[in-house]
């Protein structure tokens, strides 16, 4: 392995990188504010999100939720829907839980230093510095996803990325770069505008860079073999089955325990195929595990493919008519009966709303033929 560069690119890296920003930056609503709430969730939102993405949701959610008051006092399953298909549903939690925080111990106020600020749920390091900097002015240097790459190939670091040693190597960087810049504000938001926009993860559009000159990787022409990352494992492969439940006209939905994946999101009650099992019995399995009710499974609605960060899998979701039972929450946090017309309302995951669209299809359907 090549020895980590200890000194700078040649001096003029931070005036070139923000003259470039100040000129062709994209207009995005969260700069062009400093209210720290406002830069605080584009922060949290952005997080393994793309910003096509974002824009509407942040939007949505700022109108719903215009203050961190608004935010800390929201019923939590209303939270949640409005969060509905932005994923990593975990970053929700984290943020309502700050705002708590910010009310009962800031006076409301979002936290104007790196300590108080980190220990807010869900707010890393980098963050912190960015939402301090962008919304108080202060001189705090990044490390996001998109810092990490651009500064792997300006340093030319053949090493694996997420080494504990590189990482802190890279801070050092960041650091230094950021105390060459007098526009700590524009020098830390064309730094993560050049790894969005310019120093991609394949394909990196060096012809455009305006600081090609001080990258080590595009004189060596490594830039493609840069940041250099571990060998992927095999992602494990789960079935799921699941039962949309009808009893009198209702659907018997669950909502999933307040934390872990999905946390908080209601769903259709089944789970994961046990080897060599039918999944008509999967879900008869699940359902009695899980609520303590017996069900006649029925007809398959859908087969849907998803992939989570660390998994996949296929859900198979079949109707099924309740027989018996009181149903129990033993593996959920809450279950109720609902009206069809009325499960729009509910925050599903991506894959069970992919159902839920396909069940209400049909419902719709029958309604209409009813009422012929």
């Amino acid at each position: 392995m090549t020895p980590l560069q200890t000194s700078l690119p040649k001096t003029g890296f931070a005036e070139a990188l923000t003259c470039w920003y100040q000129a062709s930056h994209r207009d995005l609503p969260w700069r062009n504010t400093k209210n720290a709430y406002r830069i605080w969730l584009s922060e949290i939102m952005l997080q393994q999100t793309q910003v096509k993405t974002v824009i509407d949701y942040y939007n949505r959610f700022l109108k719903r939720y215009p203050t961190i008051r608004s935010l800390a006092e929201a019923p939590a399953d209303e939270l949640m829907k409005q969060w509905e298909g932005l994923g990593y549903y975990a970053r929700c939690r984290n943020l309502q839980k700050a705002a708590q925080i910010i009310m009962s111990q800031h006076g409301g106020e979002f936290p104007k230093t790196l300590e108080e600020a980190q220990a807010l749920p869900g707010i890393g390091q980098s963050t912190a510095g960015a939402i301090l900097t962008f919304a108080y002015g202060q001189k705090h240097p990044l490390l996001d996803g998109n810092v990490k790459r651009v500064l792997s190939r300006v340093f030319d670091v053949d090493a694996e990325i997420q080494q504990p040693a590189i990482i802190r190597q890279l801070w050092q960087y960041s650091q230094e770069l950021l105390e060459e810049s007098r526009a700590p504000y524009a020098y830390n938001q064309a730094i993560m505008e050049l790894g969005a926009t310019v120093c991609l993860p394949q394909n990196p559009r060096c012809l455009l860079c305006p600081v090609k000159p001080y990258c080590s990787a595009q004189a060596q022409g490594t830039q493609h073999e840069r940041p250099v990352k571990s060998a992927r494992k095999a992602t494990p492969h789960h079935d799921i089955a699941v039962g949309v439940i009808w009893k009198d006209g209702k659907i018997l939905i669950q909502q999933r325990p307040a934390e872990g994946l999905l946390g908080g999101l209601w769903e259709f009650p089944g789970g994961k195929r046990e080897p060599g099992e039918a999944l008509e019995e999967t879900v008869r399995r699940e359902i009695e595990e899980e609520l303590n009710i017996e069900v006649r499974v029925k007809t398959l609605i859908a087969t849907v493919k998803h992939a989570y960060t660390h998994f996949k899998i296929t859900l198979y979701a079949y109707h099924c008519d309740y027989e018996q039972g009181e149903p129990e929450p033993r593996a959920c946090q809450a279950w109720r009966w609902a009206e069809p017309e009325d499960l729009e309302q509910f925050a599903f995951p991506k894959a069970n709303k992919t159902v839920l669209e396909k069940v209400m299809t049909e419902w719709r359907a029958q309604q209409a033929a009813t009422h012929v």
